[in-house]
């Protein structure tokens, strides 16, 4: 087993973690209110990845989902206090050579207009209204960031 590629991101109500691995299946995702479990199988020589975080923040396990594509598995992450910010994604400070920022989608949101947080909030509503792996349209948010590069 080995841990699979992930990179993050945080807003002002939510952590975003996106674990890299395409083709997966048997996914699983447990979220507790201080770390989350990710597991799952890829191609056809069944290499499973395995990653355990004890997170920065608490989180709210039931306001959590995650959602499966082809070429990975977006989890979004409800914090327990909304508004704080978190430094870094992991509890303790050691890096982890699978773990990277998302600078794509990395904003310093405390110095957001209001124009950027209303395309939060719109895909946080949309993320609020998933059922656990519910497939949802995830490009709009992708797309909406991006026009920053």
């Amino acid at each position: 087993m080995q841990p699979a590629a992930a990179k993050w991101y945080d807003r002002p109500d939510c952590v975003f973690v996106e674990f890299c691995v395409e083709d997966s299946r048997d996914v699983q995702v447990k979220f507790d209110k201080s770390k989350i479990d990710f597991g799952c199988v890829i191609g056809t020589d069944d290499i499973k990845h395995e990653n355990t975080l004890d997170l920065f923040g608490e989180i709210d396990p039931k306001g959590s989902k995650h959602r499966r594509t082809d070429r990975s598995v977006m989890c979004c992450l409800r914090k327990a206090e909304p508004g704080k910010p978190w430094p870094r994604l992991t509890k303790d400070k050691t890096k982890c050579n699978w773990l990277s920022v998302d600078f794509n989608n990395w904003k310093d949101w405390e110095d957001d207009s209001d124009e950027d947080m209303s395309r939060y909030d719109k895909f946080s509503e949309m993320m609020n209204s998933m059922e656990g792996d519910d497939l949802c349209d995830l490009d709009e948010h992708y797309s909406a960031d991006s026009d920053d590069e």
